[in-house]
């Protein structure tokens, strides 16, 4: 088992990520942000418990519902919203917005959203980690609608070939925009094609940080070794719609909603450490209280911050040095 001070760290993760989804959502319903809002709340144990069984070194790869994941490898949150809301200090210089973004700074390979179209990104980076004799484990994030693309079932059988080190974490949250599960999908677990390209896939409870943490650290510790990659299936919910101004009930019933914010992942962490003597309800509050608070000040900044300038900024399109030219 993780010792305390492990797991509460990854319940104020938790917060935070979730916290940072609810501030997104009122700066879009603001029109304070630029583009759409993708929001992962109800999946927070999936983004902190792969994170945080990662080594420093490693690497991530996101895609369109992936503030959580940079937020749990280590993003700057100062310089997160300021791309998020097209600020010149955002990491993408405020032209990418929530869903472009890239910082090898933090092991933070990129995000897209196309669909399914980092996962080919972070077979390659395993390859080359590979190739350098390094390491490095790389982790790449997808939903259960991606994992029907065909990329991705190339990258796969590439990586199962080559052994690669890399985690494909499948954050099956059961609905593909508005398309369920049952009508896309002819098997009923998706680790089960692991086998189909030569490695180990596993289903396991996306919304148990501890569950996730520890699939996680043996898939790390099989792709260090040599033992190639890992599929982890993790099942879990999102509360919300698809994309913001989405409600996400015209094809999900109330009820079904309602059963899964049972299932709430801070909720569940916060229960067990209280039930061991090792939280308080005045604890958790305070520590939930700070994290609202840290980000509260952190937006007021980022959206003080100054629009790009109106030109084209060739710097992020073409390498300034030698070698990046070749």
């Amino acid at each position: 088992m993780l010792d305390v001070n492990k797991r509460k760290t990854m319940l104020r993760q938790m917060i935070l990520v979730r916290a940072f989804e609810e501030k997104l959502e009122e700066l879009y319903q603001r029109k304070a942000m630029f583009g759409s809002t993708h929001s992962y709340r109800g999946q927070e144990a999936i983004a902190v418990g792969v994170c945080s069984a990662l080594q420093k070194t490693d690497l991530i790869a996101s895609y369109h519902r992936g503030t959580g994941h940079l937020i749990a490898k280590g993003a700057d949150l100062y310089t997160l919203l300021c791309e998020c809301m097209g600020r010149e200090e955002g990491y993408s210089k405020g032209r990418g917005g929530k869903m472009h973004m890239g910082d090898m700074g933090f092991g933070f390979i990129g995000n897209t959203g196309t669909v399914g179209g980092t996962v080919p990104t972070a077979t390659g980076a395993a390859l080359s980690a590979r190739v350098r004799g390094s390491k490095e484990v790389v982790a790449s994030f997808f939903g259960d609608g991606a994992a029907n693309q065909g990329v991705v079932h190339e990258a796969m059988n590439m990586a199962g070939l080559w052994k690669l080190p890399v985690i494909y974490v499948c954050e099956n949250n059961q609905y593909a925009m508005t398309v369920s599960m049952e009508k896309s999908t002819a098997v009923k677990e998706y680790s089960v094609r692991g086998a189909a390209y030569g490695f180990e896939g596993k289903t396991i409870d996306g919304n148990d940080v501890e569950a996730v943490y520890d699939a996680t650290e043996q898939a790390a510790a099989r792709g260090r070794t040599g033992g190639g990659p890992t599929f982890l299936e993790c099942m879990t919910y999102r509360w919300d719609g698809h994309f913001g101004g989405e409600p996400g009930t015209a094809y999900r019933t109330k009820e079904e909603i309602e059963s899964w914010k049972q299932k709430c992942p801070i909720k569940r962490l916060k229960e067990k450490l209280i039930q061991e003597g090792n939280l308080s309800e005045a604890e958790f509050q305070k520590m939930s209280d700070q994290v609202y608070a840290e980000l509260d000040a952190v937006a007021k900044r980022a959206e003080a911050a100054p629009l790009p300038a109106k030109k084209v900024e060739l710097d992020a399109i073409y390498a300034t040095s030698e070698v990046g030219r070749g």
